[in-house]
């Protein structure tokens, strides 16, 4: 598989429901740095997997409806525990999403599969990867 991947980063707010979460359960700020990874079988006719402009402004978006949010308001969130893995699965079907709308250009139709990983801080990371 061939892969490009891109970058980006998102601060928010949220709280957790539960006892496993400690003192996390209160209310407190993240900043995540975003890592996404698109494969392919195949290169395009460019040789390439995906346009990386494309493909970056594209998570810019999917993540400024997030931005500097108190995640346990947002409707999207209701009822759920805001975890890592929980908003990288999140990031992940908002893209496959603008995937399949063609949002990533013809290129983007041939993404096989994507890798969505969140990472807390330099020592914890979590995340999502399926086909698209």
């Amino acid at each position: 598989m061939y892969s490009v991947s891109v970058r980006d980063h998102f601060m928010i707010a949220h709280s957790f429901r539960g006892e496993t979460f400690g003192p996390a359960q209160r209310l407190h700020g993240a900043t995540y740095v975003v890592d996404v990874t698109f494969l392919r079988p195949e290169l395009d006719a460019d040789g390439v997997v995906v346009d990386i402009g494309l493909a970056g402004d594209q998570l810019c978006s999917v993540l400024a409806a997030f931005r500097y949010r108190n995640l346990d308001e947002e409707p999207a969130f209701a009822g759920r525990n805001t975890t890592t893995e929980v908003l990288a699965r999140e990031i992940f079907d908002r893209l496959a999403r603008a995937i399949r709308d063609g949002q990533l250009g013809e290129a983007g139709r041939g993404i096989a599969s994507m890798r969505v990983t969140l990472k807390e801080s330099h020592l914890a990371a979590g995340g999502y990867e399926g086909p698209v």
